[in-house]
């Protein structure tokens, strides 16, 4: 099934404006800053952005920040209620005449994979139950980044974390497989979801262009590869990104209408040991010896997956 068309056609034609300055605190090489940079560059200046308890709580520390627009720093289960309370105070107020619509602002949730797939779950179903109005951005790093990289709801399968290594009794490290939020969200037919990357920039740009156009719960969810979790260089970020994409372990795709839609359908998939290779946190498939079942798994549930739309 085709995607719905798109606006930009090269890279040259994204949007020149930065609502996020260089030179944040958070790690180099980081996915999820660069996925938020883009998204930024197309919402505007006129965001405010309720942000989770998470890595990219360092991103605007009091007194100092790289945004130009707002910053509301909340509990981990908090951003979602802060959200609803940011967006009806703004209906009201222009409402009741106290401030004009040009004045209004677009309403985001920033929330890591942790956040939005465990602790803030509850609170995020009921909004999307209310048809609130407003963007969720999720970062996923596939870990509970920022207190040391543990195992999370969207930690992979064969991954190891800090909580959940590969040991002589869990040799594969994570045994379960990763929880899918995409459909999750999808079973409660919000406006618009959509699978972002950072290797993918105007794939990315003509999302967020066609939801900012849009009313209700809007998700995105980023692929955020994670050099200090997942263990590689920082200079490799988009090549692990475009790994994700090539062995088809992060299909680009989009909800709307009630649809389904892939965006990048990759013409010959590539083994995904060539994805998990490059990375230390699946390094113990392959040394001292390789895990030929776990590795099988992986691929296996990959391919069941493409085969639905193959």
């Amino acid at each position: 099934m085709s995607a719905i068309t798109s606006n930009y056609k090269k890279i040259k034609d994204l949007n020149p404006h930065e609502s996020l300055s260089a030179g944040t605190s958070l790690c180099a090489g980081c996915g999820g800053l660069e996925g938020l940079r883009l998204a930024l560059k197309e919402l505007g200046d006129d965001v405010i952005i309720c942000n989770a308890a998470g890595c990219m709580t360092l991103l605007s520390v009091y007194p100092f920040t790289p945004l130009r627009g707002s910053w509301l720093y909340t509990t981990m289960g908090g951003p979602v209620p802060a959200a609803q309370g940011v967006r009806d105070a703004l209906d009201i107020r222009i409402q009741q005449g106290d401030m004009p619509e040009s004045e209004n602002l677009q309403v985001m949730v920033l929330a890591g994979d942790g956040s939005s797939n465990d602790m803030g779950m509850g609170p995020t179903s009921s909004a999307i139950h209310r048809k609130l109005d407003f963007i969720y951005f999720c970062y996923d790093n596939e870990a509970y980044g920022n207190t040391g990289f543990q195992l999370s709801a969207a930690s992979p399968f064969g991954g190891a974390t800090q909580t959940a290594p590969s040991t002589g009794l869990h040799p594969a490290g994570a045994e379960l497989p990763k929880k899918d939020l995409f459909e999750i969200w999808r079973a409660q037919n919000p406006t618009y979801i959509a699978t972002v990357s950072p290797r993918e920039p105007i794939d990315l740009a003509n999302k967020f262009a066609k939801a900012k156009l849009m009313k209700g719960p809007r998700l995105f969810i980023c692929l955020s590869p994670c050099p200090t979790g997942w263990g590689f260089d920082p200079k490799e970020t988009h090549l692990i990104a475009k790994l994700a994409r090539d062995t088809g372990i992060f299909p680009l795709k989009e909800f709307f209408e009630g649809k389904v839609m892939h965006n990048k359908v990759p013409r010959k998939r590539v083994p995904v040991e060539r994805y998990l290779e490059r990375q230390k946190r699946f390094q113990h498939l392959f040394i001292p010896v390789r895990q030929e079942e776990t590795l099988a798994q992986i691929q296996s549930r990959v391919d069941a997956y493409w085969s639905q739309y193959e």
